[in-house]
């Protein structure tokens, strides 16, 4: 059976790890992707249990499944979506909508008039991201929301750092420019609501931007290059097993392309996990600015000065992949190792590109 198991005290370790660093500002528990991979329901089950009912989505279905397990939670759909469909459906499931721009705006005002009824919304603003939100150079377009837009309850204001896990100068930028616009609602006589900007790096690098709520996803799993300030944990792992055992002479050639060559007659285990369940994979390169190449080269040039090598755990015991992985198996070397057929085989994996393979939580 292939899995991927969440840890469940190590998650409840991160959670309230969180809860106690954010003290009594709200959280935001973001659940977007499957909640990171280890399932929408399992997941905020786990955050309800643990004092978190504030959830936010980015897919209607998401607010759909919670809304149903979840009658009285707060849910905010952090997508702007002028779609009338998904904005009727928004509305019915009582859930907290996103206005990015002015025409968004009109297109939910106009609705809710229909209904005869107040949509609840925040309102996102761009600093940076260029993803959702108005501009601040806007601010004649985003005070109309709260002078003449009568049918939208304004229960809050947001915008989202782009660069919170690495500059901490933009970071600051952005959250001065935020709070800047804030200012000027409030003087034009306004009340922005709940007001919050901290994605899960931020929260941890810099609690005096804390505002009124956080918003924290990746810190829950322990997933942050600074997660030791937090004393988070990883919280899961990819589990299989052994599927053949058998040896190898020396000079075979093992995997697509031939990539491994056996210095010496070699004991071999194929385990059932590839590149398709997200093993030993990680995002593409999106980007091709001279610095972005440089670092992919730099990274590269790094794992071959230090002979990186993947590995993965077998019976307790260190063991290191052979070869390409493939789509659904791998290659290790187990020589020395004692193992059979059947045994249980570990893996780290980042959850998020884990493809058929079942949660469990344990």
């Amino acid at each position: 059976m292939k899995a991927y198991v969440v840890e469940r005290e190590a998650l409840i370790h991160n959670i309230q790890a969180i809860r106690g660093f954010a003290g009594t500002v709200p959280v935001w528990a973001v659940l977007k992707g499957n909640g990171y991979g280890i399932g929408l329901l399992p997941f905020s089950k786990v955050l309800r249990d643990n004092g978190i009912q504030r959830f936010a989505v980015t897919e209607l279905k998401e607010a759909e499944t919670l809304r149903e397990h979840y009658p009285e939670d707060e849910i905010l759909m952090l997508r702007s979506t002028a779609d009338p469909a998904e904005i009727n459906t928004l509305m019915d499931l009582g859930v907290i909508l996103t206005v990015g721009c002015y025409e968004t705006a009109v297109t939910i005002n106009g609705i809710a008039a229909e209904r005869a009824a107040s949509a609840r919304v925040h309102i996102a603003v761009d600093t940076g991201m260029g993803r959702y939100g108005f501009l601040p150079d806007d601010f004649d377009k985003l005070i109309s929301v709260f002078e003449y837009m009568k049918n939208l309850k304004v229960e809050g204001i947001f915008t989202h750092f782009h660069s919170a896990f690495s500059n901490e100068k933009a970071t600051r930028q952005q959250f001065e420019q935020f709070t800047a616009l804030v200012e000027r609602i409030r003087e034009a006589g306004h009340d922005p609501g709940m007001v919050h900007c901290c994605n899960s790096h931020a929260f941890v690098r810099h609690p005096e931007m804390h505002l009124d709520a956080v918003r924290v996803g990746s810190a829950f799993l322990g997933r942050l290059s600074f997660k030791e300030k937090l004393g988070l944990n990883k919280i899961g792992y990819a589990e299989c097993t052994v599927e053949e055992l058998r040896w190898i002479p020396k000079g075979q050639t093992v995997g697509y392309a031939a990539g491994y060559r056996a210095k010496q007659a070699t004991r071999i285990a194929v385990i059932g996990l590839g590149w398709y369940n997200g093993f030993a994979t990680q995002r593409e390169n999106d980007l091709f600015r001279i610095r972005d190449s440089l670092r992919g080269i730099l990274h590269h040039v790094k794992n071959l000065f230090l002979r990186r090598k993947i590995l993965v755990t077998v019976n307790g015991q260190k063991c290191r992949v052979l070869g390409h992985v493939g789509m659904v198996h791998a290659v290790v070397d187990v020589t020395g190792i004692d193992c059979t057929v059947g045994d249980k085989v570990t893996a780290e994996m980042n959850p998020l590109f884990a493809k058929g393979l079942r949660v469990l939580y344990r």
